[in-house]
């Protein structure tokens, strides 16, 4: 047994890279005696301002729900049948074909779909293409599933395009999906078509999956509507991961889905559905009662609410740009069009006693008490 244990423990633990541990690492780092007011901003749940609230629609649904008295038990491990019928309707309203119910598998949030995707593409030797600037649980789940990470630049110029040249340079015949935040997290970009038309052509060439990471889909206040990746499903097989918790600002909810945009049944044919299936029995999905008041949350919502929030995340992206025009430090290499988060550039060379986003982001919080991200080291 100690032979085990010590085996476990000296093995090649994969750092935490998860966002949370890097904020509760900056939030260690405030100096109470200040007595200051901590300004968070560097965590994506809207529910720490008090001007993001969800529809009084959505708390119903779950009120109803959970006074039914007929969601006490377990769902199915992939989920309440009504509730994938109602996510795969969703879904399908901006798609040129219908997702099927059985397209689609609730999950504990994005976080999970996310797990999902990288465990059912681990196999010896598989490479998975992340963007960066990234989402870093990405890396996270790479290290714990033994699948490496290559990164490809976000272009800042071109509104963080893909460098699509990159991904032809990192493909090799181990590599199996490549990654699209869209709208894009942290640099609050919204893919156009054309962009999104050239990246699935990019797949399609090298024979390899697109995981969507939709979570902040439809939270987009620029030029460029929302295109789902899935649009193209029928040129690259796409898996779509997304959530409530960003457009109805409820991430407690944990209400997220995993879902195979795949018209052509190439995951099918590859067995790809089989082994979901078999992942999703040994997972935990989010509450019963939360599952069934999603039909009444996606068919009740209306266009106002999703506005006022629009709203309030456009003002706010217009007001940091301002703002950051005046900070001699800092730049904006191009306005947020979407989600909850941007991206400034750090010029450390205008700053004394700073040696990094790092070493500034934990002086930040020390003196001000004033939380952002740094642009994680590891995941570059």
């Amino acid at each position: 047994m100690e032979n085990v244990i010590n085996g476990n423990m000296n093995a090649d633990n994969p750092p935490n890279l998860s966002i949370k541990a890097v904020l509760g690492t900056l939030m260690a780092n405030i100096d109470d005696e200040k007595k200051m007011r901590v300004i968070p901003l560097g965590l994506g749940d809207p529910t720490v301002f008090s001007c993001f609230t969800t529809t009084a629609i959505a708390e119903d649904a779950v009120l109803h729900a959970l006074r039914s008295h007929s969601f006490n038990g377990y769902s199915p491990t992939v989920g309440l049948p009504q509730t994938r019928s109602a996510i795969s309707e969703y879904l399908s309203m901006d798609l040129p074909y219908k997702l099927s119910p059985n397209d689609v598998y609730i999950t504990s949030g994005c976080t999970q779909a996310i797990e999902v995707a990288i465990s059912i593409l681990a196999k010896p030797n598989a490479n998975v293409l992340v963007p960066r600037p990234g989402f870093p649980m990405y890396n996270l789940y790479g290290a714990l599933k033994n699948v490496e990470m290559r990164h490809f630049n976000l272009l800042p110029k071109n509104g963080w395009e893909i460098d699509l040249n990159a991904v032809d340079s990192l493909v090799d015949e181990n590599t199996v999906a490549i990654v699209v935040i869209n709208p894009g997290n942290p640099c609050g970009n919204v893919y156009s078509y054309e962009h999104l038309k050239k990246i699935a052509e990019t797949a399609k060439k090298h024979k390899i999956v697109v995981i969507a990471d939709e979570v902040y889909g439809h939270l987009v206040f620029g030029a460029n509507p929302f295109v789902p990746m899935g649009v193209f499903g029928s040129m690259v097989p796409v898996l779509t991961l997304g959530s409530l918790s960003k457009r109805w600002l409820i991430p407690g909810w944990r209400l997220g889905w995993f879902v195979t945009t795949d018209p052509n049944g190439i995951f099918k044919n590859a067995k790809v559905v089989e082994r979901l299936k078999k992942h999703f029995d040994v997972c935990c999905g989010p509450a019963t009662f939360i599952q069934a008041a999603v039909p009444q949350i996606l068919k009740q919502t209306n266009d106002v609410f999703f506005a006022r929030t629009l709203g309030i995340l456009k003002h706010s992206a217009d007001l940091c740009v301002e703002m950051i025009k005046d900070i001699s430090c800092l730049t904006c290499p191009t306005k947020p069009q979407g989600s909850m988060a941007m991206m400034a550039k750090l010029n450390v060379s205008l700053l004394k006693d700073i040696n990094d986003d790092i070493d500034f982001c934990f002086k930040l919080a020390k003196e001000e008490s004033v939380i952002l991200l740094p642009a994680l080291k590891k995941t570059k």
